[in-house]
């Protein structure tokens, strides 16, 4: 404990945007392999009920990357004790990555326990660190608090089974996810707020985009790996991979192109950037679902062009869009004020499409999902270079 106490862990506050380490990339690269795990899981159990088990992973992985993120904003990843915990936190991630297609049948205490390891222990190790009179101690008190309370919710529903398990886990994302929105209250620990959050704008803004980043790569790699294992590559089969590719630059286009860099000065500039920098947190989450979900739709689409669309296969192409414009249109909404008319049209385009899937195969849909979303991202791109360079339309 004295070593923790002695080590002066905080990032140095000299005027300079902080940068995302190497360590912090390193980090990421578990989230690589969740991202891929969370993807075929879904591929694999295309109904209602594997896309609710998904959305429950995909909030815990999000999740515990979230928190760790935070947590890199406040301390410096590079001194020796915060890395160690960082590499600790990777172990048991990579265990919990691994058993995430299992996570719902017999592996759900082991992919529980290795949450529990994350999200506990990183922030333990924090309040150790702090010690009681630290400006920052009090709230990691109370956000250790409430990982507890959903760390007994994961534990006992890594002990249950079928709808019991859902329920629980589902209960435990619901305190880790809403927890700060109430300022981790808790009886005789009181509330945080958001302008105790002093955080690094520009290094929470990066942390997101690098992590979109991680999420356009691992459709690349679905995509590209579907296709090497793919037995015939006739005309079909490379109209969709043209489509995969294309759809996944456009996904890139519309978010880094228009905001990404204003995402940053958004942050740095707001009078309660604690605020804007958990608004992020909550937007991205939803982003990057999208791009997950596509990653599915692309897959089907390589594997079956020709094959007729079904309600499941609907669901994916066009619904992995729509969240991801959904996503963001919200997120550009924080950034800059208001609702992109660009992405209301993408959506109303996407919705008019979802009816008329039903009448024609897997690789039409699919690209008329991409054609919708190299509009978007040309009308933000036109918007932008017209001199609306702060406000997209």
């Amino acid at each position: 404990m004295t070593f923790l106490a002695s080590a002066n862990l905080l990032r140095r506050r000299d005027g300079h945007e902080a940068r995302v380490t190497f360590v912090e990339l390193f980090f990421d690269l578990v989230y690589v392999f969740a991202v891929t795990q969370l993807s075929h899981s879904l591929l694999h159990d295309l109904t209602l009920m594997g896309a609710i088990h998904t959305l429950v992973l995909w909030f815990a992985v999000w999740l515990g990357w979230q928190y760790t993120c935070w947590v890199t904003n406040w301390f410096d990843p590079d001194a020796l004790p915060m890395r160690l915990m960082l590499f600790a936190v990777m172990l048991a991630g990579l265990v919990a990555a691994a058993v995430l297609p299992g996570a719902f049948g017999d592996n759900g205490l082991i992919f529980a326990v290795s949450y529990v390891l994350i999200q506990v222990g990183r922030t333990l190790f924090v309040v150790l660190h702090l010690g009681p009179s630290h400006p920052l101690a009090p709230n990691f008190r109370r956000m250790l608090g409430w990982l507890c309370i959903s760390g007994v919710l994961w534990i006992a529903g890594g002990l249950a089974d079928g709808d019991a398990r859902l329920a629980l886990w589902a209960l435990a994302v619901a305190c880790e996810y809403l927890s700060p929105m109430t300022g981790f209250w808790l009886p005789g620990l009181g509330r945080s707020t958001t302008r105790d959050w002093t955080i690094e704008g520009g290094h929470l803004a990066e942390r997101c985009q690098l992590f979109v980043i991680v999420a356009l790569g691992e459709t690349l790699l679905i995509t590209g790996a579907t296709l090497g294992e793919h037995p015939h590559w006739d005309a079909p089969t490379l109209i969709a991979l043209l489509a995969a590719f294309l759809g996944t630059a456009a996904m890139w286009w519309v978010y880094f192109d228009t905001s990404s860099k204003d995402g940053s000065h958004a942050i740095a500039h707001h009078a309660d950037p604690g605020r804007v920098g958990a608004y992020f947190h909550y937007v991205h989450v939803i982003l990057i679902a999208g791009v997950i979900v596509s990653a599915v739709a692309n897959e089907l689409v390589i594997l079956h062009p020709d094959g007729r669309i079904t309600t499941a296969a609907a669901a994916a192409l066009v619904g992995g869009p729509a969240l991801y414009l959904l996503g963001n249109a919200i997120y550009k909404t924080v950034v800059y004020g208001r609702f992109p008319l660009s992405h209301i049209v993408g959506l109303v385009l996407l919705a008019v499409l979802a009816p008329v899937a039903f009448v024609t195969d897997n690789l039409m849909v699919g690209g008329l999902t991409t054609l919708i979303m190299i509009v978007v991202a040309t009308w933000e791109s036109l918007s932008r270079r017209g001199g609306h360079a702060h406000a997209p339309l």
